[in-house]
């Protein structure tokens, strides 16, 4: 494994640097008590081995719950993933840390965008592929909560490769209302009509699904229609569904191709409007349709969310982006669904914008959850190094794990989280291995809530390839995104990496086992992977 992404437990004590080591010492002890102290809060809900969940979502604010993020040492980490010692990089500077905290991610649209780049015969550009969009990109069986809030899953298996094992972070909202009980909708879809957007699998495409999705929605909803070119307009101002529907029908059929991609006015125009037409009691939402080939005005994501912060903050209205084409602006688009509150996906056919547009419309425009944050404990008694794989851009300072004024993920019902590390541990670790804990603010009242889970090493007697079928899915899914940003010298294989086509023979088997066409899809990407040559010395072979 590479040293840019490890983090090591205390090493073995330098006898030049005894204040350090006793140091160390004491924040291990204290981490461990803490743990232990959380660990007789929970209550188990065991599925199997060591994986345990607790139950009720917490009403105490953020106190008297385990292993909160201590306050960090003088040379401590600082929440950015710390360099750790290893056998091979003896000049790095170990961390005393054993947290990793990041906010809650539930973007897909790297995957996306990779399976259509790979299925054009084109590999994508490793700066694309981001491994947690592609973990969350199927679904899951982790126990779902009552009301808003999470639940916390926490299991693993062991690799091929020495002492390291894959651990799992699974956490989910509750199911998602049905079409009749969910809040009403106040949508602004914000069109994105430059030159680049003639391509087919464009603007026909959205198109296609809005009509489907006005439809589908309910009269008490409303929608409003921005456009952007080289400027932007409100096309509909927010109209209540109701008996108006061939009137938005009209609005979109007469949207056309025209200039440049002025996506900094499209998104300010798109919240001026959204916040004209806000409805209390209703989700409020700007959903922006784009390429993201922004090419005039500003193309800075921070500098065009700055210009809409007060509609952000004041007004709780979050950001949806869907990504389509095949030339797209993928950091761009990421960066503005990160930083606006929100989450992004990409479509690039029918069936994909039906399922964005109308089967997960819920998901995709209700909150359960505000700035949710994870954070996960490594018992330094039986856990040697560990690696947290992808969240890259979504890391948080450890100590900022309770500061609510720091931003996280906002995260809809019906959505699942899952967080994949690569974790290696001691000789003959027998114990508490890990505790994962989910932090975030009721989407109405603002109040905030935490849920954790625990890990022992016994969750870990058996190999990846004969663990759960869900859990091999994740697998699959972190080693194929692994193999395809091999090219990018920052990154190095997971632990247990194979070959692709084995990958690829896991998938298939996978999609035969579970019937989802989902994980089809993704043996067929890899098929396509493989079949592209892309590996080169840093592949697993």
């Amino acid at each position: 494994m590479g040293k840019n992404h490890i983090r090591t437990a205390a090493d073995a004590g330098r006898p030049c640097d005894g204040a350090r080591t006793a140091t160390r010492r004491r924040i291990g002890a204290s981490l461990l008590a803490l743990t232990v102290a959380g660990a007789v809060l929970l209550t188990g809900c065991g599925a199997g081995g060591g994986n345990h969940s607790s139950d009720g979502a917490d009403k105490s604010g953020g106190r008297n719950l385990p292993l909160p993020a201590p306050v960090q040492p003088t040379g401590g980490a600082t929440g950015r993933d710390q360099q750790g010692e290893q056998s091979d990089a003896p000049d790095v500077t170990p961390s005393p840390d054993y947290l990793s905290t990041f906010a809650l991610d539930v973007d897909t649209a790297s995957y996306g965008y990779a399976r259509r780049t790979l299925a054009s015969g084109v590999v994508p550009d490793p700066t694309t592929i981001r491994p947690e969009e592609f973990v969350n990109s199927f679904r899951q069986d982790y126990r779902r909560p009552d009301g808003n809030g999470f639940t916390v899953t926490v299991d693993g298996a062991r690799t091929d490769d020495g002492r390291w094992s894959l651990l799992r972070v699974g956490l989910a909202t509750r199911a998602a209302d049905s079409e009749s009980e969910r809040p009403p909708a106040a949508l602004t879809f914000v069109i994105d009509i430059s030159g680049s957007m003639s391509e087919p699998g464009r603007l026909d495409l959205a198109q296609q699904s809005l009509d489907v999705m006005t439809d589908r929605l309910r009269d008490d909803d409303s929608v409003a229609l921005v456009t952007f070119s080289d400027e932007a307009r409100t096309v509909l101002p927010m109209t209540r569904l109701g008996d108006h529907r061939a009137r938005v029908h009209h609005a979109i059929d007469g949207l056309e191709p025209t200039d440049s991609t002025n996506l900094g006015a499209g998104v300010k125009t798109g919240y001026a409007t959204a916040v004209e037409g806000l409805r209390k009691g209703a989700t409020n939402r700007v959903v922006l349709i784009s390429d993201g080939l922004a090419n005039t005005g500003d193309t800075d994501a921070d500098s065009i969310l700055e210009q809409i912060s007060s509609a952000r903050r004041e007004h709780g209205i979050t950001l949806f982006g869907v990504g389509v084409g095949s030339d797209y602006g993928d950091a761009l688009m990421e960066r503005l669904a990160d930083k606006g509150d929100g989450h992004t996906t990409y479509v690039s056919s029918r069936d994909d914008a039906l399922t964005v547009f109308c089967d997960r419309l819920p998901q995709n425009i209700d909150l359960t959850a505000r700035d949710a944050k994870a954070q996960v404990a490594f018992d330094p008694e039986t856990v040697e190094q560990f690696r947290l794989i992808g969240y890259d851009d979504r890391k948080v300072a450890d100590q900022d794990f309770r500061n609510d004024r720091v931003d996280g993920g906002e995260v809809g019902p019906g959505h699942t989280v899952t967080a994949l590390y690569a974790v290696r541990t001691r000789p003959g670790a027998s114990g508490h291995l890990a505790t994962a804990s989910v932090r975030w603010l009721d989407p109405d009242s603002r109040a905030p809530h935490e849920e954790s889970g625990i890990l022992e090493t016994g969750a870990l007697r058996s190999g990846v390839w004969a663990s759960s079928r869900s859990f091999q899915v994740t697998a699959v899914a972190a080693y194929f995104a692994d193999a395809l940003r091999s090219g990018d010298a920052r990154w190095s294989s997971l632990p247990g990496a194979l070959p692709l086509g084995e990958l690829a023979s896991h998938a298939h088997g996978l999609a035969k086992d579970t019937e989802d066409n989902d994980v089809a899809n993704l043996a067929t990407a890899i098929d396509q992977a493989d079949g592209l040559n892309i590996c080169d010395e840093n592949c697993a072979r």
